[in-house]
């Protein structure tokens, strides 16, 4: 693959984009391939999943007259997936991911069965996916099985708000399409793969350059608020201890606080040193970094490769191995889940230090406290999350349970490592909105002294939606519209056009 074809990570959604628009225009590049399988069904050798069962009934020979039903049986009996909906979004996702696989070639489908996916994917017609039922190990077979559903009539796909569902069958008819017939090797090169644990994974790590910048942003607002020291972020200390996340964090922080006087006014106090959730914020945000930007790589690395089995080579081999085994997916999505806790870990501890009375700010950010609450309650939200996170970033990559009566002995639990990733992130979300409502209340307090510019431009864009608190009142306007700003870079923009780009 050449260097301008890779897909990026940090531009994701544009890259699939052109990737696929490439693919479908060369689509005849698929024919090599496909030949080779024909061929392999006419010169007596068995071949798995081409003229043999699956799994352990890979000993199973299947006659030439019966490899359709083989292939449409296969998608038919892995559908076997139970719970929630996964978001329409992250199925789009694995869509794209799948196309682009089956793209590179080395699965050997036909012309017509990667066009009539790439049809999917530009009319909309977005296969719904539930959640549960992939152990990671030949890929994620039962979600793909319901990825694949929908290009032989079977199935519901999304409509177009992704909140209902229709049948596949009436969507297809809605846009005259015809089901496709699968063909040899097709339903096994649909069904193997990693694209439900990897679309989870590029969702979330493409999304984590803003987020990292957001708790950068709404840390160093609250180290103001606390009036602490910027002198842990100075570049001589930082060249003790050169972990790149770090310097970025802390390079990121003195910025957002150059020109406080709220920091100025208060360098000659009695204080000898900052409690860690200010002093180690950024080891603590740059370790996370690091733990992100590794997993990062692991996922853009999988979206451009190919994961199906057997694998076919323009030589004319026919070669059954385990890329489609999720564990490289499994172990960054696991440690991408204990970088993003982390975020959310110490974000609480800094709101918990605000709302404590330190250094002269009023209980709970409210004047009169004891008649009003202030921001008792919702820190008791973010410990909820906080707690919820421990138990969701467990490992689900120690686990493993033999399948298939014990052919596929070994298995990755990717696919669980996958949704845990999302809840925790949409949990860290939360909770770094929550430290941004006190750390913006808690500056208000500080008035008339000033925050450094980059943070000024924050704060100001936060208080022309959600006005300082006086007295008590229902959280859920408030929380609404600030976890709208952590699902934007609204704040980001305003910030970087104020003091140039973070890292």
């Amino acid at each position: 693959m050449t260097k301008n074809a890779h897909v990026h990570i940090g531009t994701l959604e544009k890259d699939l984009t052109t990737r696929i628009g490439e693919l479908k225009k060369n689509s005849a590049s698929l024919l090599p391939f496909r030949e080779i399988i024909e061929n392999a069904l006419s010169d007596g050798k068995s071949y798995y999943g081409i003229n043999t069962g699956f799994g352990v009934l890979a000993t199973k020979r299947v006659e030439l007259d019966s490899i359709l039903e083989l292939q449409k049986n296969l998608v038919l009996s892995h559908s076997v997936g139970v719970g929630d909906l996964i978001p329409k979004e992250i199925s789009r996702l694995m869509l794209q991911l799948k196309i682009h696989a089956l793209g590179l070639g080395h699965s050997g489908v036909t012309q017509a069965t990667f066009e009539q996916l790439c049809l999917l994917l530009e009319k909309d017609l977005i296969p719904a996916v539930p959640e549960k039922g992939s152990v990671g190990a030949s890929g994620d077979l039962a979600p793909l099985a319901h990825l694949a559903l929908p290009l032989i009539g079977e199935g519901i796909v999304w409509d177009g708000c992704g909140i209902h569902t229709l049948t596949a069958a009436s969507a297809l008819k809605e846009h005259n399409l015809s089901p496709v017939t699968l063909q040899a090797k097709e339903g096994l090169a649909l069904l193997n793969g990693t694209q439900f644990m990897t679309a989870h994974g590029a969702y979330v790590l493409s999304r984590t350059s803003q987020l990292l910048k957001m708790c950068d942003i709404i840390g160093a607002m609250s180290l103001e608020a606390a009036r602490g020291s910027k002198s842990p972020f100075l570049a001589k200390v930082q060249g003790l201890r050169p972990h790149e996340g770090q310097a970025y964090a802390a390079s990121n922080i003195l910025k957002l606080l150059d020109g406080s006087t709220i920091l100025e006014s208060h360098k000659e106090c009695s204080k000898v040193q900052d409690p860690y959730s200010l002093r180690c914020m950024a080891v603590v945000h740059g370790a996370s970094r690091g733990a992100l930007m590794h997993a990062s790589q692991v996922i853009e690395t999988e979206i451009n490769s190919v994961t199906d089995n057997p694998l076919v080579f323009k030589d004319g081999d026919i070669i059954s191995a385990g890329n489609f085994h999720g564990q490289p997916i499994a172990l960054a999505m696991d440690y991408a889940a204990l970088a993003l806790a982390e975020l959310a870990s110490i974000a609480e501890r800094r709101t918990y230090l605000l709302l404590s009375g330190y250094d002269e700010l009023p209980p709970f950010l409210i004047e009169e406290s004891g008649l009003h609450s202030g921001f008792m309650i919702p820190q008791y939200t973010q410990a909820a999350l906080v707690s919820e996170n421990k138990v969701l970033a467990h490992p689900a990559s120690v686990d493993s349970i033999p399948t298939s009566n014990g052919q596929e002995d070994h298995v990755s639990m990717g696919s669980i490592s996958a949704t845990k990733l999302l809840k925790i992130f949409h949990n860290v979300q939360h909770v770094l909105g929550i430290e941004l409502l006190c750390a913006a209340q808690a500056l208000d307090f500080r008035k008339p002294l000033t925050s450094g510019k980059g943070l000024q431009r924050a704060h100001s864009m936060l208080r022309s939606h959600i006005p300082h608190r006086t007295h008590d009142t229902t959280f859920q306007d408030d929380l609404k519209k600030v976890f709208s700003f952590l699902s934007s870079d609204e704040i980001i923009q305003a910030v970087e056009s104020e003091i140039g780009a973070l890292l």
